[in-house]
């Protein structure tokens, strides 16, 4: 058996995406896009190993640079399964046709430019075309109930508490009469962050895949971070500055809207104005409402004391591109989550070339934030960015809360990790720059006494 690191590998942490091949099947676990910077998103333009025929996919859940190459198997005509969660196929599509349509509208503004230096076109990643396609494939499985996915390759997945629907994938890989099993984390929550359940590990492996976007080190505690949260939130009201949240769409945008409705219910702030203003987070925010059997014990005793509607009377979904640009005649205070969480593009850039010379605003980091994006800048402490084209100050105060993290710190996976420490496993350390790689590695020996590896990129494993 052979693992090929398609993605995720040497200090990336995007584009998850490993080849798993027998001498009788071959199957891909998640298929994601890269993100941030330039020179990684070349690789998105990615060609299959040689000598690979794909059997089916595995997606281990939604977000972007978990999924955002399914649409170039569609494209390049693959027609195989691809099995994810429920939940996670719903947020699929959402994404993959959110993420389609702003290639296409990238590329039209490109190709508007290069027309007008009478150079060729370019054409967008994948089309919405593509994306429909990648859909098609999908197929729902459940948690904790094995199912085979190719000929000889069975897969079983497990609550991870990263994002509605994420789970970890464990391959149980029958081969030349025996039996090995695999597991990938996915990308794993920390433990007792609200809404979602706690993760469920398995507890058998012969190898590990864990992600190390923060193995280095751990968030503040979710609970100071609530109270830094609060108080922020109070300071702008007081002061009638702005609050801007880059808002990933899916999982941040719900948390930051229940805090807020926490805080109204429990009197911690008076009621301001709040926008969402992101159409995706709005409509992802209709599929966690329908998926309350993925919540945990506390989100359903909330809920039982009311719905979040009633504690956000006055929260307005922001879905066009007027009610966006309303916001601007808004006087603070007032909180604007939106789109994208890495400040990468979205609705955000405008509400910051509008407010971020302002030194009465507040911006809230509430996610990460990958090496090359705006988002990185603001957390790095620039004194100047560019948006459009135009350098901007940053006068606003720039709070980062990683305790709002969808991602484990490293106390919660090694915990994770712990539950296979016994049997031995050999360990492979990928999604996560090479410092939180490190740190992940040097914690792992100390505390199991297990050697990891740190595969690069186009890296075959042989098992």
């Amino acid at each position: 058996m052979n693992i090929h690191i398609a993605g995720a590998g040497g200090g990336e942490v995007t584009g998850s995406a490993y080849y798993v091949q027998t001498d009788r099947a071959c199957v891909l676990v998640d298929c994601g896009q890269f993100q941030g910077k330039r020179e990684s998103e070349k690789f998105n333009r990615w060609k299959p190993p040689k000598r690979i025929k794909l059997d089916a996919v595995a997606i281990t859940h939604a977000h972007l640079d978990h999924t955002g190459r399914l649409p170039l198997l569609a494209q390049k005509g693959h027609r195989v399964p691809v099995y994810a969660t429920p939940a996670t196929i719903e947020m699929t599509s959402l994404i993959l046709r959110d993420s389609a349509h702003i290639l296409a509208a990238d590329a039209a503004r490109k190709n508007r430019k290069l027309a007008r230096a009478g150079e060729p076109p370019i054409t967008p990643l994948y089309s919405p075309e593509d994306a429909e396609g990648a859909l098609r494939m999908m197929r729902p499985v459940p948690y904790q109930e094995p199912v085979e996915i190719a000929p000889g390759i069975r897969a079983t997945w497990t609550e991870a508490g990263h994002m509605l629907g994420s789970a970890s994938i464990q391959l149980t890989v029958t081969e030349d009469g025996r039996e090995k099993k695999i597991v990938f984390s996915g990308d794993l929550g920390p433990r007792s962050a609200p809404i979602l359940r706690d993760y469920e590990p398995f507890h058998e492996a012969d190898m590990v895949f864990i992600e190390s976007t923060y193995g280095s080190r751990n968030h503040r505690p979710f609970d100071e971070t609530v109270e830094q949260f609060v108080t922020i939130v109070n300071d702008a009201i007081a002061s009638g500055g702005k609050i801007l949240v880059p808002t990933f769409a899916v999982g941040r945008a719900q948390l930051i809207a229940s805090l807020l409705g926490w805080m109204f219910r429990n009197r911690k702030a008076t009621p301001f104005p709040i926008f969402m203003d992101s159409p995706m987070a709005i409509e992802a925010s209709k599929i966690y409402a329908q998926h309350r059997e993925l919540f945990d014990d506390a989100a359903l005793k909330f809920i039982a004391k009311g719905t979040m509607r009633d504690e956000l009377k006055t929260m307005k979904l922001c879905v066009t591109a007027e009610d966006s640009k309303a916001i601007n005649d808004q006087p603070g205070p007032c909180l604007i989550m939106a789109g994208a969480g890495m400040c990468n593009g979205g609705r955000i850039l405008h509400h910051f070339k509008a407010n971020l010379w302002k030194p009465e605003t507040h911006v809230l980091m509430v996610g990460y934030q990958a090496v090359g994006t705006l988002g990185r800048l603001l957390v790095d402490r620039a004194e100047y960015v560019k948006i459009f084209g135009e350098k901007i100050a940053v006068k606003a105060d720039v709070h980062t809360l990683g305790g709002f993290s969808a991602h484990a710190g490293q106390t919660d996976l090694l915990n994770w990790m712990g539950h296979f420490a016994d049997a031995k496993p050999k360990v492979v350390i990928t999604h996560g720059e090479s410092a939180s790689r490190l740190g992940l590695e040097a914690a792992i020996r100390k505390e199991f006494g297990l050697s990891c590896s740190l595969p690069n990129m186009g890296a075959v494993i042989a098992i």
